[in-house]
């Protein structure tokens, strides 16, 4: 009984027990890692493909844009939700959902006889998407300790960064050679394998709490953000094609139903109630965190919209050369996150943030000086400076945020996070493309050519960023990084 007793009590030692959980939260990470990379990946995927679309589902750009802005909308009006689903569900659960939703939206877009159909399909798609990143970040909170969250984050920043960096890249490498429906087939067998490969593997790693689920606060958000985010989208649109319904209409209709879900979260917080919980931004770190993403995310997606449009139409060059161009920058931002990680559990937030915001400004003002000419290499320099700068602010910034918050929180901060990023992407691509074509159209009046004018318009829309990024320089002075 004694030998028993002594090989129990061997084979469930603390030590094993302890290298049991590090082997099964390490599995658990890596394949939330790898899922989350395929699904963000599909968020830029399409704007080159865009052309293609148009010539072979016979559709106007306008209509074409809506492939990504119903991917955007679907994922500013469903994030909002996760903060309730990471509370009430397992793990597992919600990671066999998120990825059976964006399988099934990959395979109906694949097959799509029409363009209802894509669209269709990328909204399942996003569905999946909006569950998966704050599942990851939640996870990733609860599971590795505040030492060495840093490193971990960096990983998280590669997802987040490089898969919307490297899609039009992935996109003209396909489109060089296959057919449009190749950018959903290929994917396919990826997703369905973590999808199979995840049902199997990941355990349950968090514990579920009661959520009680307010259903006007999600209608309020789903028409709030919805709304606002359609409304954004139009704002560009519209500078292009003067539509029948202002835009404007639907902005402020999102943001004053923004306002009563918050009045709304308010009271229902009171009584551990709330869909999104905004005591989150109480927590001074995590609010000006988050401030800075809004920024980042802003200038960002302007940038990625905007840079492929100069190179493109300005300098010539084709959709092909125009995503290699735009690669060394994504897979740079990739290989500096992890290092980027470990600095920050070394030495904290202010010795990356601080000279990532002056390196990001700089760039966005030196893009303000591109001209008919302008060498093609000089671009590409100032594209993987801005990915560094980029690299040295996204790792800390998630740490710091998340990791300011007390673990109950952690799930409304993710998607908290999440819905900024969001309506900050819509922001940037509206805001520089209303401006880029209202600055050009005006240039086009005074009786310059379409080459003189679109630079003219690019360089109206930088200079717009420029003047933003001012706010991540002074923003990352006020980075602290959190007790552990």
């Amino acid at each position: 009984m004694t030998h028993d007793s002594s090989s129990y009590s061997d084979a469930v030692s603390p030590v094993d027990a302890v290298e049991d959980h590090r082997a099964r939260n390490k599995l658990v990470i890596a394949l939330l890692l790898v899922s989350a990379f395929v699904v963000i990946l599909n968020e830029t995927i399409m704007g080159v493909a865009l052309p293609h679309l148009m010539t072979d589902l016979q559709i106007t750009a306008s209509a074409a844009q809506w492939l990504t802005t119903a991917f955007m909308l679907t994922m500013a009006v469903v994030i909002p939700v996760t903060g309730y689903l990471l509370q009430r569900l397992n793990t597992r659960p919600v990671f066999i959902l998120a990825m059976s939703l964006f399988s099934a939206g990959t395979l109906v877009s694949a097959l799509a006889p029409g363009f209802a159909e894509l669209v269709i399909g990328r909204i399942v798609q996003a569905s999946g998407t909006a569950i998966m990143m704050p599942l990851l970040m939640t996870t990733v909170m609860n599971l590795v300790p505040p030492e060495t969250r840093g490193k971990t984050m960096g990983n998280i920043s590669i997802v987040i960064s490089v898969a919307p960096a490297i899609g039009p890249t992935i996109s003209g490498l396909i489109l060089s050679a296959l057919d449009w429906r190749w950018l959903f087939l290929l994917v396919l067998p990826i997703a369905l394998g973590a999808l199979a490969l995840g049902a199997s593997k990941i355990k349950n790693v968090t514990v579920p709490t009661t959520a009680p689920i307010d259903i006007l606060s999600i209608f309020l958000s789903a028409i709030g953000f919805g709304s606002f985010v359609y409304g954004l989208s139009g704002l560009g649109e519209a500078a292009l094609h003067p539509p029948v319904v202002s835009p404007w209409i639907p902005l402020l209709i999102g943001a004053a139903v923004i306002a009563v879900f918050v009045l709304r979260q308010l009271q229902l917080q009171k009584q551990e109630r709330a869909l999104l919980d905004l005591r989150t931004l109480a927590t001074t770190t995590f609010t000006v965190a988050v401030i800075m993403m809004a920024i980042l995310m802003m200038s960002m997606f302007g940038v990625f919209i905007l840079l492929p449009i100069y190179l493109q139409n300005v300098l010539g060059l084709s959709t092909l050369q125009t995503g290699l161009l735009l690669l060394p920058g994504g897979l740079i931002m990739g290989l500096c996150a992890p290092k980027v990680g470990s600095l920050f559990d070394k030495y904290g937030p202010k010795p990356l943030v601080i000279p990532g915001a002056i390196l990001f400004s700089l760039v966005m003002w030196g893009l303000t000086l591109v001209q008919p000419d302008t060498p093609y290499w000089m671009l590409l320099i100032a594209h993987i400076v801005l990915s560094i700068g980029l690299a040295l602010m996204f790792t800390p910034l998630f740490t710091v945020s998340l990791g300011s918050l007390p673990p109950k929180l952690y799930s409304h901060g993710s998607a908290m996070i999440g819905t900024t990023q969001q309506v900050a992407g819509a922001a940037g691509t509206a805001l520089f493309v209303a401006i880029m074509t209202l600055r050009g159209a005006s240039i086009s009046a005074e009786g310059s050519t379409i080459l003189i004018s679109t630079t003219g318009g690019i360089k109206t829309a930088f200079l717009c960023g420029a003047i933003i990024s001012l706010g991540a320089v002074v923003a990352s002075f006020f980075v602290r990084k959190p007790a552990a």
